[in-house]
């Protein structure tokens, strides 16, 4: 028999692989998964809540279907976490507050999960978020801060808001996790615990079961190890939920046909970055290799200048998520602030000082931002645009200034409705990840994820499990 820890290093096609080889089993994977968890997580708090027993049911019985040679679909046996604002049966959803630790458990699967269910995969736990999904850097002083994996002398941020995924996937706890990316919080933790991270385009995925903090911008996305795993996972989720209108018309897609086609032929954009942004140098250099490895590999790259400045796409794009969210949950905020973090507050209760003038005035904006974004793409002939996921490295949580903007480099693809994957390509000499972000138009996730997986094989492959 294969070693489980070994097979679920390598991620979650790998993990499926041995079972369905019958070199291991969901069981032996299983229990793999809860010993790590039970040994890692008191330091890494990744996991919120740990479904021991619902597990090791569900590996049992996934075994038994096996034993009869048949299997529930490509994720069969293969262990995922959940962020926690997204409903799982039995389980409360707490979007990493206090403020819903009355509410009963929910009694039925978010679409996406029960999507993931029916291809096999087993839910293992619930995985810490930043309060109401409302912050990049992953902090929350509320419920609890996950530590970033890549560093055990000195406590690093993880990335928000899918905080708790990052480090689960980043530590090898799980090899897949559920995020959730409204201004960059699929990509973000995925840049700085280094794995996968894939912010799928509006509409492919539905958000039925999921705390809304901006509906506008929410969208579903997986952590994986690898571009494969996670091209597998948000393939499995695709589909129409009359539940979520804006899935009604969105195209089927096959995100694993091409995804080793290469980038021969390619143009990829380099986004021009505001003279404001700093990135480390350490990061532009990797980033450089990348871009450099990607050529040599066929690709035809040339520097494009969006039409607006990212700092307006970020800022705009935050003005309209406030609104949003002092709409759905500003009463918490006004009413009974205390119960919220400070910024958590100050992040939702924003919103009641834009007025509504300003914010109607945002969406038209927005609108024509995005069509003239797409309309220079298109009459560029662009493929996709590259650029860092993130102008830095980890940060001790010491030096963290919430009042920052984590996702600069990341919440235009929100604003755009467009799609974005983040890579791992690197690491600093400390050992910190670097990730590399490709971006395309909105449906366009299978070419996103072709060259995301170029870039993966230039890098090496994914990066090592921190020890």
């Amino acid at each position: 028999m294969t070693d489980a820890a070994a097979v679920l290093a390598e991620g979650a096609l790998a993990t499926a692989a041995a079972i369905r080889e019958g070199r291991t089993s969901a069981r032996a994977v299983v229990e793999t998964t809860l010993a790590r968890i039970a040994a890692e997580n008191d330091r890494l708090h990744a996991f919120i809540a740990v479904m021991a027993d619902e597990a090791r049911a569900e590996a049992d019985m996934l075994d038994a279907v096996q034993a009869r040679g048949q299997s529930r679909g490509p994720l069969h046996g293969v262990p995922v976490g959940v962020k926690d604002i997204i409903d799982v049966a039995g389980q409360k959803t707490r979007a990493g507050s206090v403020t819903r630790d009355h509410l009963p458990a929910v009694t039925a699967d978010a679409w996406c999960v029960t999507r993931l269910r029916a291809a096999g995969a087993i839910v293992v736990g619930k995985t810490h978020t930043v309060e109401y999904a409302f912050g990049g850097w992953g902090t929350n002083p509320i419920a609890g801060t996950p530590v970033n994996p890549h560093d055990r002398a000195t406590p690093r941020n993880p990335g928000g808001s899918s905080s708790g995924t990052g480090v689960a996937v980043g530590a090898g706890l799980v090899p897949i996790g559920f995020g959730t990316d409204t201004g960059g919080s699929v990509r973000l933790p995925a840049s700085w615990c280094g794995t996968v991270g894939h912010k799928t385009s509006m509409g492919l995925v539905s958000r039925a079961g999921v705390v809304p903090l901006a509906l506008h911008f929410d969208t579903i996305g997986p952590l994986a190890r690898t571009v494969a795993d996670a091209a597998v996972m948000s393939q499995v989720m695709l589909g129409s939920d009359p539940a979520d209108p804006s899935t009604t018309g969105a195209p089927g897609l096959d995100l694993l046909a091409g995804l080793e086609a290469g980038v021969a032929g390619l143009t990829l954009g380099v986004v021009e970055l505001d003279a404001s942004i700093a990135v480390d140098p350490e990061v532009a250099a990797a980033i450089a290799r990348t871009h450099a490895a990607l050529e040599k590999a066929g690709a035809r790259l040339v520097t494009v200048r969006l039409p607006e400045t990212l700092a307006t796409y970020t800022t705009d794009c935050g003005e309209l998520m406030m609104v949003e969210g002092a709409h759905r949950h500003g009463a918490l905020a006004r009413e009974n602030p205390l119960r919220l973090s400070p910024w958590a507050a100050k992040r939702i209760g924003g919103g009641f000082d834009i007025p509504a003038t300003r914010y109607f005035a945002g969406v038209e904006t927005r609108s024509a931002r995005t069509a003239a974004a797409n309309a220079l793409l298109a009459e560029g002939g662009i493929d996709a645009l590259v650029l860092p996921t993130t102008p830095i490295a980890a940060q001790p949580l010491t030096a963290i200034d919430e009042a920052g903007l984590p996702g600069i480099l990341t919440r235009f693809v929100n604003y755009l409705e467009w799609c974005g994957v983040s890579v791992p390509v690197g690491k600093t000499a400390a050992g910190l990840p670097i990730s590399y972000q490709v971006v395309t138009p909105r449906y366009c996730d299978a070419r996103a994820l072709r060259i995301a997986r170029a870039a993966e094989k230039a890098a090496g492959g994914p990066l090592p499990l921190p020890v």
